[in-house]
């Protein structure tokens, strides 16, 4: 059980830069991992497994990519009661990302705004920090961990492929599923990749790599999709039907958005960058549903994008996804959305 009320903790770091909160709270979380102090924040894991693409889940509630871009905090994530974390976006080069102030809060609204556009130290870096936890170097069954794969800002679009193959290739062995990023909208031209045509080429590229992964490997890790919340049913159903043609294990919905209907007239509402938080909720949801009605009943769908309470998270599952994630929860609720979602989710069951 955590021994410091969150609320506490929170009054602290939004009193703060948004950016140099999140910088203090991961080098915290960094140097505490591992020792006696995680037990200033753990949560008691809840079990309520689930088999997804070939994986058993611990619990139907997991981490975002986004939170931990470069895998330094994995142990002290796990000590939270997750069932499974995403770390990434990784980049096949370091890079800065985009000009600094790129992440502002809308408390009114509980949502946050970022532009941070992929900053990481690079896939050398990134696959160092995997295997240096605990997590992976035990190897025991447990919390399940995801490595979120994206492109460099510089890499001219039509090039994007060779970005995710490097990356693909690196995190192989190392994850228990794969997601990569087609829908920030903080890289330029990214999502763009969702476009019929560039994902079916990027997918195929993918599905042909992860075959020759599994021979050269020796096991088969499934790889999910991560897709946007501004998508009309048309560009979903295409999208589901290309996920399945070329064999992707799964898919992600939704990333951020760039719909500012929910926020209008709030306090930085409309800085560039994507929206998180409760007024994605929605979005998110109607996607998940039309995922749903396009892929049928038994195609894994980790359902993300507004959770910001148990309920929340029970609803997310009612309109179809399997498991779901949390971030912006978690930065305004803290690690006790964690088990209070995983167990609403137990209770109601699926």
């Amino acid at each position: 059980m955590s021994l410091v009320p969150y609320g506490l903790a929170r009054r602290v770091l939004f009193s703060m830069d948004p950016e140099v909160a999140h910088e203090i709270t991961m080098a915290s979380l960094a140097r505490a991992q591992g020792t006696p102090l995680t037990w200033a924040y753990c949560v008691d894991t809840v079990n309520d497994p689930i088999t997804l693409a070939g994986l058993t889940f611990p619990n139907r509630v997991g981490l975002a990519a986004g939170l931990d871009k470069n895998a330094r905090c994995i142990d002290g994530l796990a000590a939270m009661g997750f069932g499974f974390v995403e770390v990434g976006t990784v980049t096949p080069k370091a890079q800065p990302g985009n000009p600094k102030p790129r992440m502002f809060r809308l408390p009114k609204a509980n949502a946050m705004i970022n532009r941070l556009g992929f900053n990481n130290e690079g896939l050398d870096a990134f696959l160092q920090n995997v295997q240096r936890s605990a997590l992976r170097r035990q190897k025991k069954p447990g919390m399940l961990l995801g490595l979120n794969i994206g492109k460099n800002a510089a890499t001219p679009i039509e090039n994007a492929t060779d970005d995710y193959l490097l990356c693909l290739d690196g995190v192989y062995p190392h994850a228990d599923y794969v997601t990569v990023n087609i829908s920030s909208p903080n890289t330029k031209n990214l999502r763009a990749l969702q476009s019929d045509e560039a994902l079916d080429a990027l997918l195929g590229a993918i599905a042909q790599r992860r075959e020759a992964l599994h021979q050269q490997h020796g096991k088969r890790i499934p790889i999910f999709v991560k897709i946007a919340p501004d998508l009309d049913e048309a560009q979903v159903g295409v999208i589901a039907a290309t996920l399945v043609r070329h064999g992707m294990d799964g898919v992600v919905a939704t990333n951020t958005t760039l719909s500012r209907d929910a926020v209008k007239g709030l306090p930085h509402a409309e800085e560039t960058g994507g929206l998180s938080g409760a007024p994605v909720f929605e979005a998110s949801n109607q996607v998940v549903r039309q995922l749903r009605a396009a892929l049928g009943p038994t195609f894994p769908i980790i359902g993300v994008g507004g959770i910001m309470s148990a309920s929340d998270a029970v609803e997310k599952i009612r309109a179809g996804a399997d498991v779901v994630q949390i971030y912006t929860g978690l930065i305004y609720q803290g690690p006790e959305l964690v088990k209070a979602s995983a167990l609403a989710i137990k209770a109601v069951g699926k």
